[in-house]
């Protein structure tokens, strides 16, 4: 288990299945609040992860929101179990994937989100930038804490390049949305915790952007 704090905010996070997804648990620790990032895979590795979020809070801890980065059947196996278990998160995911993540796993999304939109989870608040291309409704979640900016990247930002796509045309508008909507607009100090491996940050990765583009999908 990683452990990253901020401010008001302790991230913890494990690796599941074994495509090593990156599960990612966020508890306020003034308030207790606390949000999980990609219901992967290994429900009851879930559960102890967020029963570890208690340590991190004075207050009585509450899983407030389950977040899916994107559709793809390795970030929602655990998804239904994971609402089941905590049925009073909200499931929230991108508009154009809740549909299919519905259909796939059966658990109904009770918020769709669209780019730049806001979720205040008392104690920290996360923001939702769409990066079209990896699916049509991939989002990453950026959080802004205490002078830090770490951005939750899903599929779609990895150390040495975006995520996988499957056309010309897809590549295209993930890079374009990576290059106008994170790397245009973020710092270079962000901290990058995508969806399978290692951190990274946008100043790593910045000077990469012409390779990116040369060498294609």
């Amino acid at each position: 288990m990683n452990t990253i704090e901020t401010e008001h905010v302790i991230i913890r996070s494990i690796a599941v299945s074994e495509m090593a997804n990156n599960v990612y648990l966020l508890t306020g620790k003034e308030t207790g609040s606390q949000v999980l990032i990609d219901a992967a895979d290994d429900a009851k590795a879930i559960t102890e992860l967020v029963a570890s979020g208690a340590q991190d809070t004075e207050a009585e801890p509450t899983l407030r929101a389950i977040i899916t980065t994107h559709r793809h059947w390795d970030h929602i196996r655990a998804l239904p179990s994971t609402s089941a278990n905590f049925p009073e998160a909200m499931t929230i995911a991108g508009a154009a994937d809740a549909a299919a993540i519905t259909e796939a796993e059966g658990v109904e999304i009770a918020h769709s989100v669209d780019h730049l939109d806001v979720g205040d989870f008392g104690g920290f608040v996360l923001q939702a930038i769409a990066l079209r291309g990896h699916t049509p409704g991939s989002i990453a979640l950026l959080l802004r804490d205490g002078g830090q900016t770490i951005l939750f990247s899903g599929d779609s930002l990895f150390p040495g390049g975006p995520g996988k796509t499957w056309s010309a045309e897809d590549f295209t508008s993930l890079m374009d949305d990576l290059e106008e909507r994170v790397f245009g607009e973020l710092p270079d100090d962000t901290l990058v915790l995508p969806g399978h491996g290692d951190s990274t940050t946008l100043g790593e990765e910045r000077p990469k952007l012409g390779e990116w583009r040369e060498r294609g999908w």
